[in-house]
């Protein structure tokens, strides 16, 4: 077999036992890997509370992965969100990823809870399973420096370790398996770390075609001015948004209650160079090298991050909103959900954190000590016990990341929709409501958007099941990828055959939360967006949503996925009928 290697490691932590096992090959033609592979696996489980110790905690490559397809060194993990209890999958990039391909494995399937602190060690085809007392309540960076002698690390800190609920997994370069909490059901298990070495090698069926594929996308990469351009991301990262938003007045700021802050400029792509001698890093093997670090080395903040302990918390000091991150990545807590989660306490006691106030609750949250104990769940609950339910600003608990509603209409029906929560990478409409690519649409608009959101929910579900970078996506399209795909597997995929696998797997994890619950009742914004307008500027008028217009787009996209009027399935018998 050509691309997968149709091993997983099943790991029972409870018992401390690691096993090989083979993976069908219908279902790794039938849901590819990474992302579509994770939830296929979830079947038998997806009704297990986040914390039990049967709940998996699945890592998973694609068939990509190992080869020198760009933007593919990368994995996905998928288990059951304690934050928010929807499905829920992370990717993230980086020589982990590589290195377990290496080691002759398609997938890592934890499930079972240790008695004591554990690290799963992977070398080749040995894996065992070693105690991890001195590793435990250390934090990231000192628990990989002391693994690495093992290969590539990926670890909880002290946030997975004490359950909080935007615990993040973090990849020892410095990459994220960030929201959701999937970090907390790492810790539940007493697992402190995964370390893998592999040095197999990925065959590729037809070595011509794939050279020939790879060009193509190579050749669209370097066309592509949002990837290479002057102002792209390969530049300046994903920090060149900042500008972008300020004048597009969608940069959620204070909690989300104005969509534009003065002092954004700030912490923009070009003052973050300026200030801080930021220098190009990346994922492993891929070319666009996209992150960016200090000179000292140090990972710097993405747009998500800048804006959210920037203008969210009313703050323009760019160092104060690095050290937030830094301290974000060393503690494991997810720099979305932290921030907005301190946002909705400012409003909710009326001010904001200043600087030294954050770094301490950030600490307070990964500790769970003091605010923090309220904190760590994450601002949904928050704002409940506070008695202020409405400044959170989450779907389905989820915290909205930086990208304003009312400001992109797509956006808004995409966070609804997307079956992790307020996501904005699910279908990622800001790609042609704010970027026009691949071709512009009406950010203004619900005209529509029904239709448009699920085509690209299904293409970027296949995309997260190869496991590719969605950045990768503003140059080549699913048909080069389908080429380089066949090539390696040598089995045939067409954009139309990854677009009926991307359907496949999105329609299971919507079954999955229907089975949990979920309702035409939790695909809703707050309420903020639809009674208060954003700040308008530069001839730009940014009014609240029109709630009745908004319904009736969800209600086409309900039809378009042949769901029933309240959001879920007329058939109960859905999952018997796939492979």
């Amino acid at each position: 077999m050509y691309g997968w290697t149709g091993k997983l490691l099943h790991v029972d932590l409870t018992s401390g036992t690691c096993e090989r096992r083979e993976i069908p090959t219908e279902i790794l033609h039938a849901y590819l890997g990474g992302r579509g592979l994770g939830v296929r696996l979830m079947r038998d489980y997806f009704r297990l509370d986040p914390f039990d110790p049967q709940m998996p905690l699945i890592f998973a490559v694609g068939p990509l992965c190992g080869t020198n397809s760009p933007t593919a060194a990368r994995l996905a993990c998928v288990s059951r969100s304690p934050l928010t209890g929807t499905i829920y999958d992370c990717s993230a990039g980086g020589r982990f990823a590589w290195r377990l391909k290496g080691a002759g494995l398609d997938v890592v399937f934890v499930t079972g809870k240790s008695a004591t602190p554990v690290v799963l060690a992977i070398d080749g085809d040995r894996a065992e399973i070693l105690a991890a007392g001195e590793h435990w309540g250390k934090g990231v960076k000192e628990t990989v420096a002391a693994l690495k002698g093992r290969g590539s690390v990926t670890a909880i800190g002290p946030a997975g370790e004490n359950g909080v609920l935007f615990a993040n997994i973090m990849m020892g370069e410095g990459n994220s398996i960030g929201r959701g909490g999937l970090g907390a059901v790492m810790g539940g298990k007493l697992l402190k770390a995964v370390t893998v070495q592999g040095e197999g090698v990925t065959g590729v069926a037809n070595r011509e075609r794939f050279d020939a594929a790879r060009a193509d996308v190579m050749r669209l990469f370097r066309a592509s001015p949002v990837i290479f351009g002057e102002l792209g991301i390969a530049e300046y990262g994903t920090p060149a948004l900042v500008d972008l938003m300020a004048q597009r007045r969608m940069a959620p700021t204070e909690n989300f209650k104005s969509t534009f802050f003065a002092l954004s400029a700030n912490y923009s792509g070009p003052a973050i160079r300026k200030e801080c001698g930021a220098k190009k890093e990346g994922c492993y093997g891929c070319p666009i090298q996209c992150k960016k670090a200090s000179a000292k080395g140090e990972p710097l903040p993405e747009y998500e991050t800048v804006n959210h302990f920037g203008a969210l918390n009313g703050i323009s000091d760019l160092h104060a909103i690095v050290r937030a991150n830094t301290l974000c990545n060393e503690l494991g807590l997810d720099t979305i959900s932290a921030a907005a989660t301190l946002s909705a306490f400012g409003e909710a006691r009326g001010r904001f954190p200043d600087p030294a106030e954050v770094d301490r609750l950030l600490s307070d949250m990964a500790f769970r000590r003091g605010d923090g104990e309220l904190l760590c769940q994450g601002s949904r609950r928050v704002a409940e016990a506070l008695g202020k339910p409405g400044l959170s600003m989450s779907v389905k608990s989820l915290e909205l990341p930086a990208y304003d509603p009312r400001g992109a209409y797509g956006m808004a029906l995409a966070y609804v929709t997307s079956n992790r929560g307020g996501c904005h990478l699910r279908a990622y409409p800001i790609s042609h409501e704010i970027l026009r690519k691949p071709v512009p649409t009406d950010r203004f608009s619900f005209s529509g958007k029904a239709r448009i959101i699920k085509i690209a929910e299904d293409v970027n579900a296949a995309v997260d099941s190869l496991v590719a970078c969605k950045f990768a996506f503003f140059g080549a399209t699913l048909e080069e990828y389908g080429e380089l795909l066949s090539a390696v597997t040598g089995v045939e995929y067409c954009p139309e055959s990854l677009k009926a696998i991307g359907e496949r797997i999105y329609l299971t994890e919507r079954f999955y939360n229907c089975a949990n619950g979920f309702r035409m009742k939790d695909d809703l914004l707050p309420e903020r967006f639809y009674r208060e307008p954003g700040s308008a500027g530069e001839g730009i008028e940014i009014p609240p949503l029109d709630r009745a217009r908004f319904q009736e787009e969800l209600q086409k996209y309900y039809r378009i996925r042949g769901l029933s009027p309240d959001g879920t399935f007329a058939d109960a018998s859905f999952l018997e009928k796939l492979p």
